[in-house]
């Protein structure tokens, strides 16, 4: 079975928890670490990986977001989508930067890395953020949909497919896991 992953109404997710993540030392650490296996396991899942992105999505969320085979948001919603990392002071991560690397487009890449630009979910699409946007109602059955056409396709060569497709993204984002905790462990 393929995984599709939501939030609720109005909240996909808010990202880490800012008390933990601006202390340093061993547990911001260990929080970013555990967000970014997320995004390397979403990555190399050997099944198809859905997202539908219900509602706001902030840090974490996004990376997440990115993480997926298929994005989805909600047509002409207000919901903010924002790698907010730089406009509240912090120096975005080497691994958020990985993940924003192999899935935005180059164009859009600094305006959501460096500008800390906020997106839309109409905005969002064509970012590399979300690849399509559907009508509130039809959010979890268009995600649905989306993953029973994903598993329709010959399963070992997707997941064969895929890891290769990946590959080289996520020997990049071990690296980057592996000097971010260097990193904010001695902090």
């Amino acid at each position: 079975a393929a995984v599709v992953l939501t939030g609720r109404e109005g909240l996909f997710s808010a990202g880490f928890d800012l008390r933990v993540l601006t202390a340093g030392g061993p547990d911001t650490a260990h929080l970013l670490n555990t967000g970014f296996e997320l995004s390397y396991r979403l990555l190399s899942f050997p099944l198809p990986v859905v997202i539908a992105c219900s509602g706001h999505a902030f840090a974490m969320a996004v990376f997440t977001l990115l993480s997926g085979d298929y994005r989805l948001g909600v047509l002409d919603a207000e919901h903010k989508l924002t790698a907010n990392e730089v406009a509240i002071g912090m120096t975005m991560p080497r691994s958020a930067i990985e993940v924003c690397h192999q899935r935005l487009s180059p164009v859009h890449i600094d305006r959501v890395v460096v500008h800390a630009e906020v997106f839309n979910p109409n905005s969002a699409v064509g970012t590399g953020l979300l690849d399509d946007v559907v009508p509130a109602a039809d959010l979890l059955g268009a995600a649905h949909a989306k993953a029973s056409e994903l598993m329709a396709l010959n399963r070992p060569a997707f997941a064969a497919t895929k890891l290769r497709l990946h590959e080289a993204a996520l020997s990049k984002l071990r690296s980057a896991m592996e000097a971010d905790d260097a990193e904010l462990r001695s902090l």
